[in-house]
């Protein structure tokens, strides 16, 4: 799956006028692709991240997901695309704590019509995947932060997606946790061949991408490869 942005602008308005968020994004993110997009805070990387990642659409350019300009797609077929070939891993985990751990990976699957065997099934194989097995009963907030990150992970790919978006997915965590967190996408974009597109400030955590873009004020600056 490939996905390519070109001439993205987003704007939002406000009671004082109309503020810039996105110039002129130009990008393509291929097949099997590990990046990172790294800026200072305010710098638009989250707003980026929802572009590609049919969250929002641009004010003015276009977004191709393969052939298809998606963001002239009405918001149902947006959903869609969401559900079944997008992962999203953020910040704060957006775990729902009245679920355990299993059905919170399950989730995703049951939306997009799976057979609840084959849900439980595959969820207990993400949760081995990223070293959480004898977790999958617990409530989230039984968990570690680190913990709640990989369970987030594990749910990200539940329906199989040609790429992960990872917001700050490091943001809340210690170092350690943190670096575990890490390991776990780059084994994950190492065995599956997932595109991975991570958005961060701190440099150690886009050294673990094979290519590096820099967003400031909206555009992108510089690309270190």
């Amino acid at each position: 799956m490939k996905i390519m942005l070109q001439g993205v602008y987003k704007y939002i308005e406000t009671q004082a006028g109309s503020i810039k968020l996105l110039e002129n994004i130009n990008l393509e993110v291929h097949q099997g692709e590990f990046m990172a997009i790294m800026g200072p805070s305010g710098s638009g990387k989250s707003t980026l991240l929802y572009q590609i990642g049919c969250l929002d659409i641009p004010s003015f350019g276009h977004i191709f997901l393969d052939e298809v300009d998606i963001s002239q797609e009405p918001e149902s077929i947006r959903e869609q695309i969401r559900l079944h070939h997008i992962g999203f891993v953020f910040q704060n985990y957006n775990l729902l704590p009245t679920l355990t751990v299993i059905e919170n990976i399950m989730l995703p699957m049951q939306f997009s019509g799976a057979h609840k065997g084959e849900r439980k099934a595959r969820a207990a194989s993400l949760l081995r995947l990223v070293n959480l097995a004898s977790k999958e009963n617990e409530k989230p907030t039984n968990l570690s932060g680190g913990q709640q990150q990989r369970v987030a992970i594990a749910r990200a790919m539940a329906n199989d997606p040609g790429i992960i978006l990872a917001d700050e997915p490091t943001g809340n965590l210690d170092g350690k946790s943190g670096k575990e967190v890490l390991e776990v996408l780059h084994s994950i974009h190492e065995n599956q061949r997932i595109s991975l597109v991570l958005v961060t400030h701190d440099p150690k955590v886009a050294s673990y991408a094979d290519k590096i873009f820099y967003l400031d004020d909206g555009k992108l600056r510089a690309t270190v490869f």
